[in-house]
């Protein structure tokens, strides 16, 4: 075995399914779905029948779904369209958001808005109780996540858009990581925006979707044409509108089995853990109760090495030299390597926050690929954590 790829919480290959529907529209209907004639008409019609598809799957009316770039401009387009569209002057949010979130929050405090942060608990768990105390008159929009990235808590979304629309305050949640991996239906979880991902769902890169409900306050972000009934301006990426339609499909039509494979796989990682590594590891984020295909390790090694503990950068690059890809939430600024906002977020120490790893499963892995991840893992771990003599 050469190599094991565990980091499909990145990004997944996109599914030979998929591929074979989208590659015609690079080569055959290449036309612009903006011109007159047949090459334009016949991309127009695939573009609306993924449009009426994706509604469909997730619960939503045709008119309600909007073509985007990525999960990033989605983020950015609903919480700076709502925004704009109220003029109130506040963003709730949690500090353990995609930076896509937090980043465009942090940018409105230019043009004087406040960005409430809720504190999560140390798995990650903001409750709407929360976010009903948090809720003020001048509150524009309240976003927060489905499914953590990197520590895979589940909110109870369906709950908060309750408590949203009681005050009448728009919900967003970003939806990357639970599309196509566990039911989601608009409707049933009263959401007013919503923010989707092709490539993490076996699509092509390049394309998202962001859900926005009939009659919400909002105003196009991205100007410049009168692409999506004017609401998202620029050439319309056919291949890729195509692609996000057929890979979310194939993900919600496998949907119970993924999630299987998923449990399965991080059943046997976990029991290799425990027999392997017993009280030197710990799970960041939720256990039991979180999404199955995304797990999230720290190694409190008292034999570490360095008075930090065990450097995590180090540990990815010597699984990778190993042939395991995984990644972690390090962020590097001015080149010095800060632990993760998300760990940092429910409370890890440093020490534990610099030595994680995340895991995240996709559909094509294998128990042996988790019993070669075990026996690296514990080869790279010993030679880490030898004391020289």
């Amino acid at each position: 075995m050469d190599s094991v790829y565990f980091d499909h919480a990145s990004t997944t290959p996109v599914d030979d399914g998929v591929l074979e529907e989208i590659l015609p529209y690079y080569k055959q209907q290449f036309g612009n779905a903006d011109s007159a004639h047949q090459f334009g008409r016949a991309t127009k019609v695939a573009i609306e029948d993924a449009r009426e598809l994706v509604a469909k799957l997730i619960g939503a009316e045709p008119s309600e779904i909007i073509f985007t770039s990525g999960g990033t401009e989605s983020d950015n387009a609903a919480i700076k369209g709502v925004v704009n569209a109220t003029r109130k002057t506040e963003v709730i949010t949690s500090p353990i958001e995609h930076h896509a979130v937090i980043h465009p929050a942090e940018s409105l405090k230019m043009k004087g808005c406040k960005v409430t942060y809720l504190e999560p608990d140390s798995t990650g768990m903001i409750t709407p109780e929360q976010v009903k105390e948090a809720i003020s008159d001048e509150t524009a929009i309240v976003s927060l996540m489905h499914v953590n990235n990197e520590i895979g808590t589940i909110l109870p979304i369906k709950e908060i858009a309750a408590t949203c629309k009681e005050r009448k305050v728009p919900f967003h949640s970003d939806t990357v990581q639970s599309v196509g991996k566990m039911p989601l239906n608009v409707k049933e979880l009263g959401v007013d925006l919503l923010s989707m991902s092709g490539h993490k769902i076996y699509g092509p890169k390049g394309i998202g979707v962001l859900y926005v409900k009939n009659g919400t306050p909002w105003l196009p972000w991205l100007q410049g044409g009168s692409q999506e009934r004017r609401r998202r301006g620029g050439t319309s990426n056919v291949a890729g509108i195509v692609g996000m339609a057929e890979a979310l499909n194939y993900c919600i039509a496998n949907l119970d089995a993924h999630r299987t494979h998923y449990s399965n796989l991080r059943g046997k990682l976990i029991d290799g853990l425990e027999e392997r590594l017993k009280g030197r590891y710990r799970i960041n984020g939720p256990v039991d109760d979180g999404v199955p295909h995304i797990i999230n390790l720290s190694f409190p090694m008292e034999d570490a090495t360095t008075e930090k503990g065990l450097d995590g950068e180090m540990l990815l690059l010597n699984l990778d030299i190993e042939g395991i890809c995984v990644s972690n939430g390090s962020a590097c600024t001015s080149g010095a390597v800060e632990p993760s906002h998300v760990l940092k977020g429910i409370g890890l120490p440093d020490k534990l926050a610099n030595s994680s790893i995340r895991i995240s499963f996709g559909k094509d892995n294998t128990l042996e690929q988790v019993q070669f991840f075990l026996d690296k893992l514990d080869d790279v771990l010993s030679r880490m954590t030898k004391v020289p003599s």
